[in-house]
């Protein structure tokens, strides 16, 4: 394939419907970490509970052919593990940050222990019949040209890691609880003055965190594919947590900046049918990341440079008005 044939395919709705499939396992994670960044308990450990909420999907679905229990159960999975994490860090005073990297460091070590237990094979679960959860081909939508095949039959995951979006965006900023976290991550010794339990505040936020995480597991190895592998979260659970400081913490934000980090790994798999090294093409995502961040890091250094600024502006100039004492 030659380089004026890939940049012809970017432009086609085949481009556009992998880019959504490439970013919904990020958008999951992201707004997870979303959640428990604004409870001021940024969860690390995202990489771990997609990989337990994938491999519990693909083994529920396998041995009971029932893929809504699948999905119940790895989600149930995710919350006691969040809960186990939240007990460690709110009331037996592990830092965080260790304790997410242990997290992350069991579900990866323990996942692959269980699926050669189970099946017999370290690399993936491929012997196993596990199932997928279904298409949504949205009616009318689907009979439009081009739009209909970038928007319909799509799995349901992906319609709702967008609906999603819109419900943190409510929680958070239109309903009690969700001021009430806010409140507890901006200043906690001021939310516990107003009666907030900040512990438990920061236990919901890390639970929230952790099963939207795990449905983001659960895309990869009952949707985007149909098996779960060892480690196949492949660092989108860090890639979720960059999305968060690129989009500003807010839910939109958060989720265009997975959507674009999606956009580096479509562009991505489009070069790697070119003659260039695959380890180039294959560190194309994590390189727009970091650029990302660079870039986000100068815009706010810049920003808080010119308030800095103006706030110095406006106190000369309060002195220059200030009526002289007299002697």
């Amino acid at each position: 394939m030659t380089f004026e044939t890939v940049i012809q395919s970017i432009f086609t709705s085949l481009f556009l419907v992998s880019v959504i499939r490439i970013s919904t396992p990020i958008i999951f994670p992201a707004l997870g970490s979303l959640v428990s960044v604004k409870a001021g308990a940024s969860n690390k450990a995202l990489e771990g509970l997609m990989l337990v909420g994938a491999f519990t999907g693909v083994m529920v679905s396998a041995y009971t052919g029932n893929v809504w229990l699948a999905v119940l159960c790895g989600m149930v999975v995710a919350v006691l593990i969040s809960a186990l994490l939240a007990i460690f860090h709110l009331y037996l005073g592990t830092d965080l940050f260790i304790g997410s990297l242990a997290v992350n460091m069991m579900c990866s070590g323990g996942t692959t222990f269980l699926m050669y237990i189970i099946t017999g094979d370290k690399g993936n679960t491929g012997n196993l019949a596990s199932l997928s959860v279904p298409n949504v081909h949205i009616p009318f939508i689907k009979d439009i040209p081009f739009i209909g095949e970038v928007l319909s039959g799509h799995n349901v995951f992906t319609y709702l890691a967008f609906f999603l979006t819109f419900v943190i965006y409510i929680f958070l900023y239109r309903t009690r609880y969700g001021v009430s976290l806010r409140a507890v991550g901006e200043n906690p010794e001021a939310a516990t003055s107003l009666g907030i339990n900040v512990k438990r505040v920061r236990m919901t936020a890390l639970i929230i965190s952790g099963v939207l995480s795990s449905l983001g597991g659960m895309n990869l190895s009952m949707a985007y594919l149909q098996m779960f592998a060892r480690d196949m979260s492949a660092g989108r659970g860090w890639i979720g947590l960059a999305s968060v400081s690129l989009g500003g913490k807010k839910p939109l934000g958060t989720m265009l900046a997975a959507v674009l980090f999606g956009f580096s790994d479509a562009i991505a798999n489009q070069f790697g049918s070119l003659d260039i090294p695959a380890q180039l093409v294959t560190m194309i995502p994590y390189a727009t990341t970091i650029i990302a961040l660079v870039v986000y890091a100068i815009q706010q250094r810049r920003a808080i440079l010119s308030r800095m600024k103006k706030f110095q502006k406006e106190n000369e100039e309060q002195l220059k008005g200030a009526p002289e004492k007299s002697e």
